[in-house]
């Protein structure tokens, strides 16, 4: 290992032979108390090490870095997310950045992975409570079950451990979607929706046959010759995405106009799927004007479903 904390480095040798190295320039210092037995450019696993060895005793790569180290693909940080203990002082470095937590037992925290790290089920939640939003944050925990580094099980654990962390709903949400739990409740609130906007009621569930089989849509207009489908978390990657694909083609290529909307448009994006609901309805020959979205009656209809 070529970082070290000065005194671990002492520990081995002497102070006297760690100030020689550094005076003579055989080593570095990048921080204080921490020493690299080299003079050259540091690699990316050296700079997280040196971020970690600055902070406190028992603290831990998290987050986006922990993930990376995990496996996780598409979701790198050029910055080095580090928890402390609560309280402890928060050391201040160019990409550097550090989060409080009372929680860093063996249970979220990997009793012998170097660099000490979160696990990804921790490191998940974390990096949803600290990223830009809520769509970067369930992208993230997709992501996480499509590469197979965590469990509904293990989410389900480590949330119930975190008390209420930022956006801890669209998390536990996302787990329920990645585990099939939740495919009826966007279709539900894409009913509230279309009644508290006055929408024209559709047909659920109706019949149309392809050339490679029956397909059923989630709500079709017949009158208009307009259709939505509303899709869930992929479950089987690339493959999945690209057969539910085809499957669309199949549906507009003698069929209606198609809209397509995610599981997660759906309920947290409610005002952008009625804006392109309406506009497919009007160039079909929809006549009417539909209500104010009013957020409180749809959530009191949603809840009540």
């Amino acid at each position: 290992m070529t970082v070290l904390r000065a005194a671990d480095a002492a520990a081995q040798s002497s102070r006297s032979s760690v100030r020689h190295a550094i005076a003579s320039g055989r080593w570095q210092r990048p921080a204080r108390g921490v020493v690299v037995t080299h003079n050259g450019p540091l690699d990316a696993a050296e700079r997280r090490w040196v971020s970690l060895l600055r902070c406190p005793p028992r603290s831990v790569l998290a987050g986006a870095t922990a993930l990376e180290l995990a496996g996780l693909r598409g979701f790198e940080s050029d910055l080095t997310f580090v928890a402390i203990p609560e309280g402890a002082d928060r050391p201040s470095a160019d990409g550097l950045v550090t989060h409080w937590s009372t929680q860093l037992d063996y249970r979220d925290v990997h009793p012998a992975r170097e660099p000490a790290r979160t696990r990804p089920a921790r490191s998940l939640i974390d990096f949803s409570s600290w990223c830009g939003n809520q769509r970067y944050a369930r992208a993230a925990v997709i992501a996480a079950f499509q590469q197979r580094l965590v469990t509904a099980t293990q989410m389900h654990e480590a949330l119930d451990r975190r008390g209420l962390p930022k956006r801890k709903g669209i998390v536990r949400e996302s787990v329920l979607d990645a585990e099939g739990g939740i495919q009826s409740l966007p279709e539900a609130d894409f009913d509230s929706l279309v009644v508290v906007a006055g929408l024209p009621r559709p047909t659920r569930q109706r019949r149309v046959r392809g050339a490679d089989g029956t397909y059923y849509l989630d709500a079709s207009w017949d009158q208009y010759g307009v259709a939505v489908e509303i899709h869930g978390l992929p479950h089987h990657g690339i493959i999945s995405w690209s057969d539910d694909l085809l499957r669309a083609n199949e549906i507009v290529i003698d069929g209606p106009r198609l809209l397509i909307f995610t599981s997660y448009a759906v309920p947290h994006e409610p005002a952008v799927v009625l804006d392109q609901l309406v506009r497919a309805l009007r160039a079909a020959g929809w006549k009417g004007f539909p209500k104010p979205l009013d957020p409180v009656a749809l959530r009191r209809r949603t809840m009540r479903g």
